[in-house]
């Protein structure tokens, strides 16, 4: 199956358009996903307690995120994964891509503000932070299967903008005590998403240096 089919906003946005952004984010997550063997769905991932199938599913629900923020909804409302069999992950993938593209297909939610319980801002900001998760979470899935990923620079560049400026260098305890103090009392809190930064060499790939920053031990720490 095509896995790049409807992963796209339109043909003619501009390279650098959040919305394009996004799109190509979520083809490199696509084109991984199509990959997974039913032998490898209870693999452990870097996040605690997540294994294969659970990050899909959590994968599945940041796009579903994304359609409600863009279609003026709460995406708070939602689920943090969705249980889904191996067999239809590729058709829900493209499926909720495409309720993505429907949901951000005026120009003007860019614009819109909107909010989030760690963050307020245009819905091209909102749409940065959601590529930086995808990116992420897609490098978890990526290093739970050992398979390497091809990664659009835009995807990186923006993830790495957006860490940088979500995530202070020191203790993220305070930063996520200040952010839970901030969501409203029915929003269920875990622990801290991220843990403090890890250190690499000045050389790292940028991919492992985004997800040293939020705490993650890629190769190149070890």
């Amino acid at each position: 199956m095509n896995t790049t089919e409807h992963v796209s906003p339109t043909n003619t946005l501009s390279p650098s358009d959040p919305r394009a952004v996004f799109a190509a984010a979520v083809r490199t997550a696509g084109e991984l996903i199509a990959t997974v063997q039913p032998h490898q769905t209870g693999l452990p991932t870097p996040c605690a307690d997540i294994d294969v199938s659970g990050m899909f599913g959590h994968l599945l629900m940041v796009l579903e995120r994304v359609a409600a923020l863009g279609a003026g909804r709460d995406p708070m409302d939602l689920p943090d994964e969705k249980e889904v069999p191996l067999a239809g992950w590729t058709a829900e993938w493209l499926a909720a891509a495409h309720r993505v593209q429907q949901a951000w297909a005026d120009p003007g939610v860019l614009e819109r503000q909107m909010w989030l319980p760690w963050a307020e801002g245009p819905g091209g900001q909102m749409l940065g932070s959601y590529t930086a998760e995808l990116t992420v979470h897609t490098w978890d899935l990526a290093t739970a299967l050992g398979h390497g990923v091809e990664w659009d620079a835009r995807a990186l560049a923006t993830s790495w903008e957006v860490y940088q400026a979500m995530l202070p260098a020191g203790d993220r305890q305070a930063r996520f005590d200040e952010v839970r103090a901030q969501m409203p009392p029915e929003y269920p809190v875990g622990p801290p998403p991220f843990l403090d930064a890890v250190d690499l060499p000045a050389d790292a790939p940028l991919i492992e240096r985004i997800v040293a920053w939020t705490g993650r031990q890629p190769a190149s720490a070890a």
